[in-house]
């Protein structure tokens, strides 16, 4: 799929501010990177490749007014070889946004190929959380990045983990999305397609996402692009919520949900309209 067709798909469907984009080769990633900043670029937003520098990104982009565009290192970005900070790397980039929006720019828009970042059990663990919670900070900020992940070297289950945590994957790197909501009082969205084939991965999303229930005890989902859900999945949401002593409440007009809670008669599950 080329990055044109991405950037229309994503822009009709929302957020395009935090995708992932799973790649066979580093040479189809770079090309895509390079689009992905260069609409940057053409928003007024400072851009960064984040990677070893390469003449051919430059090369590549568009002319570029003084400090609108730079090649920053991987290790100067982030801790090589430990498990990232979350916390930390979120400041990190909230620091920089903030620098760039002084500088007179729009925001800042990064492109980094992560795979080095994400190479053992606990940096994927430890990454998965970032990548939601910088997720989080995106949503209301002018703040945005592709993530570029390499399934030759991590493999299809590893990148799908990574995926799913965004708004936004290329191709089918995941049958699901979680993400950060934008409607207000959601503690997440959740999108795509929810089926048996998608429990572990499931599991293991809602855990790291650390979903956290409102003050009046309901655990509150976006679930307006959530294409289809099947009977268990919806009970393991339902468990899910009850493990945090919470009520699940999906926000959506899409007929599933709705008449699986009518069928199943579950009253630890609240259909709204979403607004």
């Amino acid at each position: 799929m080329r990055m044109s067709g991405v950037v229309d798909d994503v822009r009709r469907l929302g957020r395009f501010d935090h995708v992932c984009w799973a790649f066979d080769d580093a040479d189809t990633f770079r090309a895509q990177a390079v689009t992905f900043l260069a609409q940057g670029l053409a928003d007024g937003q400072r851009v960064w490749f984040v990677g070893d520098p390469d003449p051919r990104v430059v090369d590549a982009l568009p002319a570029a007014s003084e400090g609108a565009f730079e090649v920053v290192t991987t290790s100067s970005t982030y801790s090589s070889g430990v498990e990232v900070d979350a916390d930390s790397q979120v400041r990190t980039y909230a620091r920089s946004t903030e620098q760039a929006l002084a500088d007179g720019f729009t925001g800042l828009r990064v492109a980094t190929d992560a795979t080095p970042l994400v190479r053992t059990r606990g940096q994927l663990e430890a990454f998965t959380r970032y990548e939601h919670q910088v997720d989080r900070y995106m949503a209301g900020s002018p703040f945005s990045a592709m993530c570029g992940y390499d399934r030759g070297v991590l493999g299809g289950d590893a990148v799908a983990e990574l995926a799913c945590m965004h708004p936004n994957a290329n191709d089918d790197a995941t049958p699901f999305r979680l993400h950060a909501a934008t409607l207000p009082g959601c503690a997440a969205a959740i999108g795509g397609e929810l089926d048996i084939l998608t429990e572990d991965l499931l599991v293991k999303a809602l855990r790291r996402a650390d979903l956290r229930p409102d003050p009046q005890g309901e655990l509150v989902l976006d679930a307006t692009a959530l294409t289809f859900l099947d009977h268990n999945r919806l009970l393991q949401l339902v468990g899910h919520a009850e493990g945090l002593g919470a009520r699940l409440v999906l926000r959506t007009d899409q007929p599933i949900p709705r008449r699986l809670v009518q069928l199943m008669d579950l009253p630890a599950v609240r259909i709204e309209a979403a607004r």
